[in-house]
């Protein structure tokens, strides 16, 4: 059971916009609410920190930059604009451990903002309650829009937590019930039929000709054409198997007969869908009907990315191999610099994590020393000694002279304007490589098709010997 809240961040008086982003974020990343401690061992659990297109220990930089690109991007700037979004998301106690409320936390915000916002999810577990703090930027990650909020966006974000809740097995929480008559609800027309087609997928049926039929013995009529309707006995009008919701629709339906399931983010406008090998479905023993359905999806896919190829100017099949071959490794060159680039400012800020820990701790181990290490002293003392003894582990595994601060900090910001041009890049190039991909795949496949049925043409007319 999670109990979820909505709450957006204004700039407070007095304070600036970097200042307020600071206080926020070092208040739900705080190590004494994000770290449990073992009573028999010295050193401490891992941090229930994680974070998605932006590194935790600079987050406020990384938001304040992404910020700063959409006020130059757009020229949009309003007095008593929201800088950031924060949920809060609080669980029952002793129903989930620190890990598993941090990737329901994660899990959360990710389908809430739909990958499109920097975010940090922040595990606190110093209260009774485990409860999650999420930060995430109201600016998107291509930096031209922001996250506008509303009534119903709250409404939403605690539907959204208590499905994923059902999905963990968690309990969710029961509606307020109001004092009085309690109001009558009735089934809907639709939700009658859905009843009914549930009922017969529950019973297996061999192929989609099959639940078709079952269908028509439960007294249902079928009307076919360009749009599958169904009718109830006693009712006038049809109603298309569209209506009845995503899952319910001919071609969802069909595709759990194929033994696929269609893409969850498949979004209409999408250039082209990838073809079907007919021949293997014979091979599964498929049906006749689903054989000829098969053969018109196909073509109109093709016809589909015959048209994306004309509009790309492709007008061979070398051609194509040759754009998709150069995206494909241009893409991974941009994601294996991202990797790198990632990876240098989590080691710069893990590095200066420890630097600034040393120069505090340096004189409480000093005196830890000179009290002949006494156990006494570090029982007293034992979070700066142990972040001490951390710090010198890390500056011998670096290797090298030592940067100061100052010199890290110069690092990270070029590190950080780098990412940010990378990532532009990437969303560009992901997008375009991947229809190319799936372009190149529908072409090789078409063409295999088209051999094999000029193969048998062929052995038709070989002459008898």
């Amino acid at each position: 059971m999670a109990a979820t809240r909505l709450i957006a961040m204004h700039q407070n008086a007095g304070k600036s916009i970097g200042q307020c982003l600071s206080a926020r974020l070092d208040y739900v990343t705080d190590e004494e609410k994000t770290r449990k401690r073992n009573e028999d061992e010295e050193e401490e659990k891992s941090k229930y920190i994680t974070s998605y297109a932006c590194n935790a220990a600079i987050a406020k930089e990384e938001f304040m930059d992404s910020r700063n690109e959409y006020i130059r991007i757009t020229g949009r700037q309003y007095e008593g604009d929201i800088i950031a979004y924060q949920i809060r998301q609080s669980f029952k106690p002793g129903e989930v451990t620190p890990e598993e409320a941090n990737a329901i936390g994660y899990e959360t915000a990710m389908r809430f903002t739909r990958g499109q916002h920097q975010f940090v999810c922040c595990t606190h577990v110093d209260k009774e309650h485990i409860h999650n703090h999420i930060v995430y930027n109201s600016v998107n990650l291509h930096c031209d829009k922001k996250f506008r909020d509303s009534w119903f966006c709250g409404i939403g974000l605690r539907t959204l937590s208590d499905m994923i809740c059902l999905e963990h097995g968690l309990s969710v929480i029961e509606p307020y019930k109001h004092k009085g008559k309690k109001p009558v609800y009735q089934k809907s027309y639709r939700q009658d039929i859905r009843d009914v087609i549930n009922k017969i997928l529950a019973e297996k049926p061999k192929d989609f000709e099959s639940f078709i039929s079952e269908l028509k013995k439960a007294g249902f009529e079928i009307k076919e054409g360009k749009h599958l309707a169904i009718k109830s006995p006693g009712r006038k009008n049809f109603v298309r198997f569209d209506s009845l919701g995503k899952d319910y629709s001919a071609e969802a339906l069909k595709a759990k007969f194929e033994g696929s399931e269609i893409s969850k983010d498949s979004r209409k406008g999408k250039p082209f869908d990838l073809l079907i090998d007919i021949q293997e479905k014979i091979r599964q023993g498929k049906g006749k009907g689903y054989i000829n359905w098969s053969q018109k999806f196909n073509n109109k896919a093709m016809m589909k990315t015959l048209l994306y190829l004309n509009d790309k100017g492709i007008r061979s099949y070398a051609e194509l191999k040759d754009k998709a071959d150069t995206s494909s490794a241009s893409f991974k060159k941009i994601t294996d610099n991202l990797k790198a680039v990632e990876g240098r400012i989590d080691k710069l800020s893990n590095l200066r994590k420890h630097i600034l820990a040393f120069s505090k701790t340096k004189a409480v181990f000093e005196e830890y020393k000179k009290k002949r290490y006494s156990k006494a002293f570090f029982e007293a003392h034992r979070e700066e000694i142990t972040k001490y003894r951390a710090a010198k582990k890390a500056f011998n595994e670096y290797g090298q002279k030592l940067p100061t601060v100052k010199e890290i900090n110069k690092e990270i910001g070029g590190l950080m304007q780098e990412k940010k041009a990378l990532y532009k890049e990437y969303y560009l190039k992901r997008d375009d490589n991947k229809s190319l991909q799936e372009a190149k795949r529908n072409v090789e496949m078409f063409l295999q098709m088209d051999n094999k049925e000029a193969d048998k043409q062929k052995q038709r007319i070989q002459p008898v010997r």
